[in-house]
């Protein structure tokens, strides 16, 4: 698939502009005609992992939730996909909300199945969640189809919430470790410089160190400021090699120290993803394809692809991990009976609520141990300051 950069005129006669991926400008531009779009421009474009505002979905995935759970519920009180569209059009606030809940609407009012509309909006609409909706379509279970959406979606940006909330307070405790230490070293220490050379008084090697730091930290200060964002671009470059990124994932899924918890919180997604799509009545080969799209981690992506091709040459999805898997031994087990037993759906999701728990408990278990082992190495490094300071104080009130 490529991708394009598009403007065009909409039936209202607005401009949008976007990007879309499709197989190549023709199946683009037709993509863009369905929509009654008037194409004026059409180009290739890079992958970029930046997006202009006109290029982000409209929903977030809170929204998305809320507007699945709203079409579900009115789904399941009898009424039909228009007038449900219809009625959460006008709970909608949001503009671009709104502008994408009419053209869904007005789509589905013309006889279009509502997968096909959904797929046309390109990055509105996860592949995931067009290939559910395309599969209630074709078994009759839309209103129960939406409803497990919601509660994947809810799952999962739950789970993403939690992650990121446990890592507020530990980033807000870090950079205020490192600041602490910087304003010491580059305006308190250099300050006692002047005073023991006027003093002439022998110093200590820890104080000679920590006046060095100081000095150096001072007297560098612009130089060092200006090393720090051409190092986080230099890394974000050297990041955007596959093969790179790839080795890196790995290593750390493979770490000691937070490659356990790495490893819980892929495999819940993943698994969750599988079995929800297992579960709708997507194919084991097809489920896998969009699996790999919401892995976060690239070396766990590149190994879910070799076991898609492993699987489309006859081997069970076990198999497939071979003989160095990134996922735990306790998953690739209970992926295993669920094969056997032919209830590979029920498994999976059973194999993501498990490691749900276990990534929150590692989760909470982290917060417990890193917050006092943080202000513990704060207070020893302002120790070793303080000291580095106090030492030819209290040298030069004994010789008096």
């Amino acid at each position: 698939m490529a991708h394009y950069r598009y403007s065009a005129l909409n039936q209202d006669g607005g401009r949008e502009r976007g990007r879309l991926e499709a197989a190549d400008a023709e199946a683009a531009a037709q993509i863009l005609h369905k929509r009654n779009w008037l194409v004026l421009e059409l180009r290739a474009s890079a992958t970029s992992s930046f997006t202009t505002r006109a290029e982000r979905p409209a929903m977030s995935v809170t929204a998305l939730a809320r507007f699945t759970q709203q079409l579900a519920t009115l789904l399941g009180a009898g009424q039909d996909l228009q007038r449900a569209l219809g009625a959460v059009l006008k709970q909608t606030t949001d503009v671009r909300q709104r502008a994408l809940v009419e053209t869904l609407r007005q789509q589905v009012k013309a006889g279009r199945p509502f997968s096909s509309v959904l797929e046309e909006q390109g990055r509105q609409f996860p592949t995931l969640y067009t290939a559910l909706v395309r599969a209630g379509e074709a078994g009759g279970t839309l209103q129960q189809t939406l409803s497990q959406l919601t509660d994947y979606l809810e799952r999962s940006e739950k789970l993403r919430g939690e992650v990121i909330n446990a890592l507020i307070y530990p980033a807000f405790l870090i950079v205020g470790v490192l600041g602490s230490l910087v304003l010491l070293l580059t305006y308190v220490v250099p300050q006692f410089v002047p005073i023991f050379r006027d003093l002439n008084v022998p110093l200590p090697l820890i104080t000679e160190v920590i006046l060095a730091l100081g000095q150096g930290l001072a007297a560098h200060a612009l130089a060092l400021g200006a090393a720090v964002p051409l190092l986080a671009a230099a890394v974000t470059l050297s990041l955007r090699d596959p093969q790179r990124r790839v080795r890196i994932d790995a290593r750390l899924l493979r770490g000691k120290v937070l490659g356990g918890l790495l490893q819980r919180i892929e495999v819940a997604r993943f698994t969750r993803t599988l079995g929800t799509l297992l579960s709708n009545g997507v194919g084991l080969l097809q489920a896998l394809v969009i699996t790999q799209q919401v892995c976060g981690n690239r070396a766990l992506r590149s190994q879910l692809a070799s076991v898609t091709e492993a699987v489309k040459g006859g081997s069970t999805l076990v198999n497939g991990f071979g003989s160095a898997p990134l996922v735990p031994d306790l998953a690739l087990q209970m992926i295993e009976v669920g094969e056997q037993a032919g209830q590979l759906d029920a498994m999976l999701l059973k194999v993501a609520d498990i490691f749900d728990v276990e990534a929150k408990r590692s989760i909470d278990r982290m917060l417990a141990a890193l917050v006092p082992t943080l202000t513990i190495v704060m207070a020893a490094l302002v120790a070793v300051i303080m000291l580095a300071i106090m030492l030819p104080l209290m040298s030069l009130t004994s010789n008096i």
